[in-house]
């Protein structure tokens, strides 16, 4: 018996190790092609060379991408505003579904129904309308010790980010992890003389970890890849995010190399934090999924 289940872990361990091998061979094509000239990526595309750092590797693609393109504002640029919408979703969102979880509100199950219909709703469908209502949107700027008043958001930051904080989805995720959370910790603390607020910021949000995590990751992940929504609404080089920069490429001689290190410097950031919240990722969906 004990050595079926041995053989039984073995080949679970086994399956799920290919799985992640057939899953990882692009990133690592796209990493070793990123050291590599043109002439050798072509010419090893016939062999398993592709997938290793063999033969004239170097960093030179990567200086190349700084070169022809401002590659560093663009990341400063997709930091700035990726960081700045999952700060603002994971509040506006977790305050919501606080409301919506804790708070006997009148008419609270067709809100949260109202905001789940808006899933199926493609972006597609409203982004020519959402491009009219930021453009008649009043916009503030300092000047000197001036207030002037101007109107639209176009080509500006705050149109990549507050059209984005909101999310239905991410509304789901919190409502679902606080109706997990036991309701007598409210009582206690309102017995105690704490307020919602208090009730949100002290008691409920410090154990939703996992799921802020998985807000954060699925906020940050739209924001970091977002093309469609810059490209129609941001005209100034240094107002763009990464993803336009690919464009870059593709005007004039195409270099693969540099396609690979400029693919290669917007990809490791996005691996690296799904990396790091994992595990509360897929502690957060294992709990929606239970409660839902």
């Amino acid at each position: 018996m004990k050595n079926q289940l041995l053989l039984k872990n073995a080949g679970t361990m086994l399956v799920r190790v290919l799985f992640a091998v057939v899953a990882a061979f692009p990133i690592v094509f796209m990493l070793v092609s990123s050291l590599k000239p043109d002439q050798q990526i072509f010419g090893d595309m016939s062999s398993f060379a592709a997938f290793l750092p063999v033969g004239n590797i170097s960093f030179d693609n990567y200086a190349a991408v700084f070169d022809r393109v401002p590659a560093a504002r663009f990341l400063l640029n997709s930091v700035g505003v990726s960081t700045v919408t999952v700060i603002l979703g994971i509040f506006v969102n977790s305050l919501c579904a606080f409301a919506l979880s804790r708070m006997q509100v009148r008419g609270k199950k067709i809100v949260f129904t109202a905001i789940l219909a808006t899933l199926i709703v493609p972006f597609q469908t409203l982004a020519l309308p959402l491009v009219w209502w930021v453009n008649q949107l009043p916009y503030f700027e300092l000047n000197g010790f001036s207030l002037e008043i101007s109107k639209g958001w176009l080509d500006t930051y705050q149109v990549q980010i507050v059209p984005f904080i909101a999310n239905a989805f991410s509304i789901y995720l919190y409502h679902q992890y606080f109706e997990s959370i036991p309701k007598e910790l409210d009582e206690a603390a309102r017995i105690d003389g704490a307020g919602w607020f208090k009730i949100y910021r002290r008691v409920v949000m410090p154990l939703a970890g996992p799921a802020t995590a998985t807000v954060a990751i699925l906020t940050f992940l739209p924001a970091w890849n977002s093309y469609l929504w810059p490209l129609m609404v941001i005209q100034s080089e240094e107002l763009r995010p990464v993803m336009i920069g690919i464009q870059y490429f593709f005007q004039l001689n195409v270099s693969w190399g540099e396609v690979m290190a400029y693919a290669s410097l917007i990809t490791v950031p996005v691996v690296v934090l799904f990396i790091a919240f994992q595990r509360s990722f897929v502690n957060s969906i294992a709990s929606s999924g239970v409660k839902g």
